[in-house]
């Protein structure tokens, strides 16, 4: 029977092996290639949040058969230890007697053995009924997974097929991981935070399935925050300055004024009109040379909020991308779900 596994699981691993290859060969011929990922179902079930409590309830069960089976060895000990102490007092076919009861108590104890802890026993078949909704799980997020990003095949590193090197950027398991999360969490978030978490996700597996993005994107982000940095220092700069020029002004005119009242008592009303003549034109060219500053500065700043609309804009349609993604695969994943229900009630009928 052994044998008979093994060599099932053998020619199992070869056919994988040349279907991979006749694959392979189909999309050179074509020209395109193949997307191949790979999990870790070994890893993705140590850390799938229902995977513990089910680990839990199974080694309760086997702990409590563990105390059975050496409640059993110990009365088989004490039985053997009293033979021994009382046979020279009994009859060969008393002796006879207990030991065929021994006998049959240790055949019963590996008949309950193999019950609980053999390769068809209990154990397994609890731990295959408690870890097989897990692994639904699993294979649906895997299936939702390769079409929504165009996988070819998807293996499962611990499983029979034997990997000599995986490349850890083909590795699906952390994403199928956060499918298992967000499936549990969602029925205890709001809207809001299941959009925000969806959100993160799709910038989680942007960045699984395409790393560099994600630098381009923060090298951008670090970018408009420098522009954006110094556009404000630049905006306190010349409110500064503006101030500065508005004091000196100020200054100017009192000290002039101040000048014209100790200079009227010894001028003419000519000198006087003279006088007043020079402080109107020099104060008409310092409100010029204001308004020019004035305008200068109006004009950067327009310079600099039409730089900040555009890369508003630009934001605005990355979300919109983003966005569209998200929508994409919903609706991908409902067509499947439909389909899986259509094909159902198909065979129910």
């Amino acid at each position: 029977m052994i044998v008979e596994i093994n060599f099932i699981n053998v020619m199992r691993k070869y056919f994988l092996i040349a279907l991979v290859a006749l694959a392979f060969s189909a999309a050179n011929a074509q020209g395109k290639g193949v997307k191949v990922g790979y999990i870790d179902m070994d890893y993705i079930l140590e850390k799938a949040p229902d995977y513990a409590e089910a680990k839990n309830q199974l080694e309760q069960k086997a702990q409590v058969w563990k105390q059975e089976i050496e409640v059993k060895k110990t009365e088989i000990n004490r039985l053997k230890d009293n033979l021994n102490t009382e046979k020279v007092l009994l009859t060969k076919e008393l002796i006879a007697e207990r030991e065929e009861a021994i006998a049959f108590l240790e055949k019963d104890l590996l008949d309950y053995q193999q019950k609980r802890f053999g390769p068809n026993g209990d154990l397994m078949i609890q731990k295959a009924t408690l870890i097989k909704p897990i692994q639904d799980q699993v294979f649906t997020a895997v299936q939702d997974i390769a079409e929504a990003q165009k996988y070819d095949f998807v293996f499962d590193k611990s499983s029979d097929m034997t990997m000599l090197f995986a490349a850890q950027r083909f590795d699906l398991s952390d994403r199928v991981l956060r499918v298992l999360v967000r499936a549990q969490k969602k029925e205890q978030m709001s809207k809001k935070q299941v959009k925000e978490q969806e959100k993160q996700d799709a910038l989680d597996d942007m960045a699984a399935e395409n790393p560099d993005q994600i630098e381009r994107q923060k090298k951008l982000d670090e970018k408009k925050a420098a522009r954006e940095k110094l556009a404000e220092e630049r905006k306190l700069a010349a409110a500064e300055k503006k101030k500065a020029i508005e004091d000196r002004r100020k200054q100017q005119l009192e000290e002039r004024k101040n000048k014209a009242g100790k200079k009227e008592n010894s001028k003419d009303e000519k000198g006087n009109t003279v006088a007043a003549n020079k402080t109107a034109e020099k104060a008409a060219t310092d409100s010029i040379m204001v308004k020019k500053k004035t305008d200068a500065e109006e004009k950067r700043k327009t310079a600099v909020e039409e730089r900040q609309k555009l890369l508003d804009e630009r934001k605005k349609i990355l979300d919109e991308k983003r966005k569209k993604i998200i929508e994409d695969r919903e609706k991908a994943k409902k067509e499947k779900e439909e389909a899986l229900k259509k094909k159902k009630e198909e065979n129910k009928n």
